[in-house]
């Protein structure tokens, strides 16, 4: 297995004032780090992010990609223009953008495409609600989302980025047991072998709360890669609490 990573996803937050303190806090310990460490911040900051993140070891991820290569659709940022600013991984398919912008499973496998074709590591989120989870319908879902992206990208498959992200754990304060994290790795992990021979270099993330508290013990299961992280990416002390637990 290679390093395990840690991707901040700051989501819609920052400033141009507040971006360069967040990396001018964190940048300076990445020398010594173990693990690979990822920002993905908002398309708006990609130029700044860039010109920070020079000349260190941190890689630049932004948070979406359009499913189109290029044309009349407003508002839409492509592969190729995030790949101009050098973005090494992209976040596909996360909860919020199947919730609020109604992505569906074949949306978001068409831009895990998209990303590969342009040289992009697509970070693709997988994760069931609270009321799927009660009704013990976790490994179905996530079993789904996941065959959506290697149908459409088997051929590529051991070039993606996993992430667990129980969507009730987002944002909540709640996280998934090491336990019950684990679990649902290694249906993950199951199923991408299943696929491709090569699909054990596939790194699966965590994606659910996860902070300086229970890094560790998450961390210490044996498909848990990383973490996808949220809020604690934006606190340069907590950031680095789980960077250093990763290494």
């Amino acid at each position: 297995m290679t390093n395990k990573l840690i991707a901040g996803n700051w989501k819609m937050n920052g400033s141009l004032a507040a971006n360069a303190a967040l990396l001018q806090g964190i940048l300076p310990a990445l020398a010594g780090a173990a693990c690979e460490v990822a920002v993905c911040v908002p398309a708006a900051y990609l130029a700044q992010c860039q010109t920070l993140l020079a000349g260190s070891s941190g890689e630049l991820g932004a948070q979406d990609l359009s499913a189109h290569e290029a044309g009349a659709y407003t508002g839409e940022v492509s592969a190729a223009m995030l790949r101009d600013f050098g973005v090494r991984y992209a976040i596909v398919g996360h909860s919020e953008r199947r919730q609020y912008h109604g992505e569906t499973d074949a949306v978001v496998a068409e831009k895990a495409q998209r990303a590969l074709a342009a040289g992009i590591t697509p970070i693709v989120c997988l994760g069931e609600t609270l009321a799927e989870r009660d009704a013990g319908q976790t490994e179905e879902i996530v079993k789904r989302q996941l065959a959506a992206v290697i149908h459409l990208n088997g051929h590529c498959i051991s070039e993606i980025v996993v992430a667990y992200e129980p969507v009730w754990a987002i944002g909540t304060g709640k996280t998934a047991t090491p336990e019950q994290a684990q679990a649902v790795h290694a249906v993950l992990r199951a199923q991408l072998l299943a696929a491709s021979t090569q699909a054990g270099r596939i790194r699966i993330l965590y994606g659910g709360s996860m902070n300086p508290t229970n890094v560790a013990s998450l961390l210490a299961q044996p498909d848990i890669d990383g973490g996808l992280i949220g809020g604690a990416s934006l606190k340069a002390a907590d950031f680095l609490s789980i960077i250093a637990a990763a290494s």
